[in-house]
């Protein structure tokens, strides 16, 4: 399930917000979801394995902007715009609702007043989708350094460990929600061009990510649970929104 949430500042001008404004976004979310959604998802969430999976992804804030480097500061033009995508029924019932109950949030020092929510679902039944970023992928391993010191490195689309580590992030993700085996058959995500990357602070952790338009193929199963959850890591951090072009 897709859903587009449309803001509208109070002050009927513009909204300004830190460029790295992904946890600002995430916390208006859970803020809006039903205490007892939002404590599962906290707490507990889909679980596989030593992995807990959110199941939800959502875009940059999307509209006319500006920024203003010297500041470090955004400044996007009205209306604002946001899509969030989840296979999770309910938490997308919640989200819809407690945002048009609320029907104003504050994003950074800024009253918005929620506009409208729009909900689509895109259906996957190919084994192959053309799709574009609405936020960027983040694929990644943990390694060791000689010294016993972990470090975090970051693959870009086309590398054969970027496909590998997004496959069985996948495959995760199918169990934790389906509870079920996910068809056999290899996930692979080739960029149409070259891959834009884009530097983002979550709080204290720098995070690497790519955006562009690319191919993503594999078992239509599979590109369903990427094309809702996210793709990629760090879904619930603003990273790996995805939607299909066409």
């Amino acid at each position: 399930m897709r859903q587009q949430i449309y803001f509208w500042p109070e002050n009927g001008q513009y909204l300004t917000l830190p460029i790295h404004y992904n946890h600002i976004v995430q916390a208006v979310i859970y803020d809006s979801l039903d205490e007892d959604i939002s404590n599962f998802l906290h707490e507990k969430g889909f679980s596989y394995e030593k992995r807990s999976f959110k199941m939800f992804a959502f875009s940059r804030l999307m509209g006319t902007y500006e920024i203003d480097k010297g500041k470090e500061k955004i400044i996007l033009q009205k209306p604002v715009s946001l899509v969030v995508t989840s296979p999770y029924r309910n938490f997308c019932t919640s989200l819809a609702n407690g945002l048009l109950l609320k029907s104003t949030v504050r994003l950074g020092n800024t009253n918005m007043q929620v506009t409208n929510v729009s909900f689509a679902k895109d259906m996957i039944y190919q084994d192959k989708i053309q799709i574009s970023t609405l936020s960027p992928i983040v694929v990644y391993s943990t390694l060791m350094r000689p010294d016993g010191r972990k470090y975090t490195c970051y693959f870009e689309p086309g590398e054969k460990d970027f496909d590998e580590i997004m496959e069985k992030n996948l495959r995760k993700k199918y169990i934790a929600f389906h509870k079920t085996e996910p068809p056999e058959g290899n996930v692979k995500l080739e960029p149409l061009r070259q891959p834009k990357l884009s530097i983002i602070k979550y709080k204290n952790t720098i995070i690497k990510g790519y955006s562009g338009r690319f191919i993503l193929s594999g078992p239509a199963p599979l590109l369903q649970i990427a094309v809702e959850s996210g793709l990629g890591s760090k879904n619930s951090q603003g990273f790996g929104c995805v939607e299909v072009e066409g």
